[in-house]
């Protein structure tokens, strides 16, 4: 099978090879300070607003921003050129039929001067590098979910926020939700006591993506070479009824993705990590869990819990991926276990708070508006005005790749073997057991089952790494493929 063709992707990347030709990002302090020189000075003045990736969440920011806060949407960008229709119709109709401009390559938007900002909603693998190169253009960044792809990454995309200058929010939009603002604030200054036990849910079903048996051909439509981007350019081996060869189950497939504590999870885990006031790391991690209910080709566990030892409180993290119950009201959400009750969070803008009796102490609530936010916080000059900056992005995200490094340093071992895995802690050994009971309500034989425990990682809070443990320091980073390195230094 032809998998890859060298011309043809020439021919499909408009301007490429000239682009390449003309060193067109050799340039980065040059290039940052020239689009530094044009940007708005006053909140008079209008943004203009690139989106990068507008299959999924990149609608939604073009909804969010296109017509709103004295920006328009200018130009967008995929490297699919059958997703763009609705793109341009959704920034027509916000914009009084403006029509953007729609290229296939990001680095031609880099270069165009006119363009205050980015939005980034690409893959994971691509979204530190992305926000990378766009603020050595001189571009402000508003960059989904998780962050970065790794842990090594994602400290580069924050040093390069701070040498730049730029205003970079994490699209962990909750964090702009007055309800939930207000609710953190009661669990943090102590209504309910000190907080010793921060939990993260992520109850969302996801079915078997299938299976196939032989390598797959991405859609034509698609620039394969450049949606592959940071990552080795190999041939998907899934097929969806829906989604595809290529698109959305990415992440489930570890050269992409980070799975579901990645995907959906990382809002929780940011709400987790917020309520409980670090702004560093965990002491050590540790993970349990496995793909179960079904074979496919995904990769990354549908069913996982992750330990985090911060010394004087512990974050512990739910995944559940087969049908489930609610968990104190909370599915996808979070429950704060502090010594006088609990708060749980049962939706993006919900929190309802109670005493160790379980009445109601009090109701939170209320929307926000994270893109707002972002505009403001362009238009003041402030890091300080964003409700989720890219170091809370950072912080967050890297909190669910050291589980997943965790989980991937893992020995499969008999269900019936695993007493021992988390020691004396009586709040995991809880979860694990809640967890069990969960798999056999979803009829798991556990007798002809394994379940992955992972190694328990001693975290280089400072260094953000696994001081000596040297194959566990190689799953922070990455191989990037030529030509799409992200940069060690500014």
């Amino acid at each position: 099978m032809r998998f890859y063709d060298r011309r043809e992707f020439l021919q499909q990347s408009v301007g490429l090879a000239g682009l390449i030709a003309s060193g067109y990002f050799a340039h980065e302090a040059e290039s940052a300070q020239q689009a530094g020189a044009n940007a708005p000075r006053g909140a008079n003045e209008r943004l203009n607003i690139a989106v990068i990736g507008v299959r999924g969440r990149g609608l939604d920011h073009i909804s969010g921003l296109a017509g709103r806060h004295n920006c328009r949407v200018t130009h967008i960008c995929d490297v699919d050129t059958a997703v763009t229709a609705a793109a341009i119709q959704r920034v027509q109709k916000a914009q009084g039929g403006d029509a953007p401009v729609v290229v296939q390559d990001m680095r031609r938007l880099f270069e165009n001067r006119d363009i205050h900002a980015v939005t980034i909603a690409t893959p994971n693998h691509w979204h530190s590098l992305a926000g990378i190169w766009a603020m050595q253009a001189g571009k402000h960044v508003y960059v989904e979910k998780p962050v970065s792809h790794n842990v090594w990454e994602g400290r580069r995309l924050v040093e390069a926020a701070r040498h730049y200058n730029k205003i970079c929010q994490a699209g962990t939009q909750i964090r702009s939700n007055p309800g939930i603002r207000e609710a953190i604030e009661y669990v943090r200054t102590g209504q309910l006591g000190r907080c010793t036990v921060s939990r993260g849910l992520c109850y969302k079903s996801r079915p078997s993506i299938g299976h196939v048996n032989a390598v797959q051909q991405p859609p034509r439509t698609l620039d394969y070479n450049l949606w592959c981007g940071p990552a080795a350019v190999n041939p998907p081996r899934r097929n969806h009824p829906r989604n595809g060869t290529v698109h959305y189950d990415w992440h489930w497939i570890w050269e992409y993705g980070n799975g579901d504590l990645g995907n959906q999870g990382i809002h929780q885990m940011d709400i987790a990590r917020w309520g409980l006031g670090k702004m560093e790391l965990s002491r050590s991690c540790i993970s349990l869990g496995g793909r179960f209910g079904y074979v496919d080709d995904g990769e990354t566990p549908n069913t996982q819990m992750a330990v985090f030892d911060y010394g004087d409180s512990e974050l512990i993290f739910e995944v559940r991926g087969l049908p489930t119950q609610a968990y104190r009201g909370a599915t996808v959400g979070n429950v704060f276990h502090c010594a006088n009750g609990y708060v749980a969070l049962t939706s993006y803008n919900t929190a309802i708070a109670f005493n160790n009796e379980n009445r109601e102490q009090r109701r939170f609530g209320g929307n926000g508006d994270h893109y707002g936010n972002f505009v403001s916080a362009i238009r003041s000059g402030r890091r300080e005005d964003l409700k989720g900056d890219v170091l809370e992005g950072h912080l967050s995200s890297a909190l669910c790749h050291l589980a997943n490094i965790s989980h991937r340093l893992g020995r499969a071992t008999p269900f019936e073997r695993r007493n021992g895995a988390l020691g004396e802690n009586r709040e995991a050994n809880e979860t694990l057991t809640r967890m069990i009971d969960h798999l056999r309500g979803n009829n798991i034989a556990l007798d002809k089952t394994m379940l992955t425990i992972g190694r328990r990682l001693t975290i280089d809070v400072r260094n953000e790494n696994f001081g000596e443990d040297n194959e566990a320091n190689r799953l922070l980073t990455r191989e990037y493929r030529k030509g799409f390195e992200v940069p060690a230094r500014f």
